[in-house]
């Protein structure tokens, strides 16, 4: 796991040289979570902080432990809830190794046949009472309340794909790979996929994707909207974008989140009574105020928390 703080002194004013690296076993360990937010509060105290995180949900070197095992789903999901609880103007996600994600662990298989998977699939357990664990794991990064950009690589299928939907925005490596790949094990997209890939790509798309469990390129995925763009080096470039994010107003950044959000989804009349409010909320309140007063000066604005 890796998290990174844009603030070279956790007060803001640069890039840290180097990350915070927290090395494990279990690269999405919640005792390396909770390690490193001790660390963060510690030394990275103060409201003025800029608080550009980089979270590298790392992959273990080896094919097995680059695939979502159940054991770690809840600290994905703790990863999710700490960075929306935070102060972060704008996440990277980002996987190590080979692959951003090549899917679930098939070793759990068998795990999740057993029992009562009904009861098992249908409890809501996350997300105010909306969601399953495994919905949880791309759903809570859809409730960040700042941006969320995934830099992808390598194969990104199935738990991974998802995972990747639940960012606001994907660069991808040119030699990514994505496939909706459920139907190779005889089951469905079920982390929230059907509710995140309508929004991106053609409902012929979507079955198409669905029915095969086929990869596809990056070039032909950005074609049918699921990258937003590809770039060489795509975390370079997501943490380029973020940094970008990151010094805008954070009220407006925020706003422009929930009101395009519910564009996605709102009735016209839902969606333009959100425009005005929002808007209101946002003229004349001390954010707004410092972006005109740095574009006059002509200086980067700064914000106060």
């Amino acid at each position: 796991v890796v998290l990174q703080d844009a603030g070279g002194d956790g007060m803001g004013g640069g890039v840290l040289a180097e990350p915070i690296f927290l090395r494990g076993k279990s690269p999405w360990s919640k005792k390396l979570l909770e390690a490193w937010w001790s660390y963060y509060a510690d030394g990275f105290a103060g409201s003025e902080r800029e608080a550009l995180q980089q979270l590298l949900l790392g992959m273990h070197e080896e094919e097995r432990a680059r695939r979502v095992r159940i054991l770690e789903l809840d600290a994905v999901i703790a990863a999710g809830n700490e960075v929306a609880a935070s102060n972060a103007r704008a996440v990277v996600i980002s996987g190590e190794g080979r692959a951003f994600c090549a899917g679930i662990d098939i070793g759990n298989m068998g795990a999740l046949a057993g029992g009562d998977p009904t009861e098992r699939m249908m409890t809501r357990t996350h997300g105010d009472g909306t969601t399953n664990q495994w919905q949880e794991v791309a759903m809570v990064w859809t409730r960040v309340g700042v941006p969320v950009i995934a830099a992808l690589h390598g194969k990104t299928y199935g738990a991974g794909l998802q995972l990747a939907l639940g960012a606001d925005i994907r660069i991808a490596a040119p030699d990514t790979e994505m496939a909706v790949m459920e139907m190779k094990w005889g089951i469905v997209p079920d982390m929230g996929g059907m509710v995140l890939l309508p929004k991106l790509v053609r409902g012929d798309v979507l079955r198409l994707m669905t029915y095969t469990a086929q990869p596809i390129g990056a070039e032909q995925a950005e074609r049918w909207g699921l990258i937003t763009q590809i770039a060489e080096d795509p975390l370079a470039a997501a943490m380029t974008l973020a940094t970008t994010i990151a010094g805008k107003s954070p009220s407006a950044i925020k706003a422009a989140k929930r009101l395009t959000a519910l564009a996605e989804t709102g009735t016209e009349t839902e969606v333009l009574r959100a425009e005005s409010r929002e808007q209101a909320a946002l003229l004349g309140r001390p954010h707004q105020m410092e972006v005109i007063a740095a574009e006059f000066g002509k200086r980067p604005a700064v914000f106060k928390d």
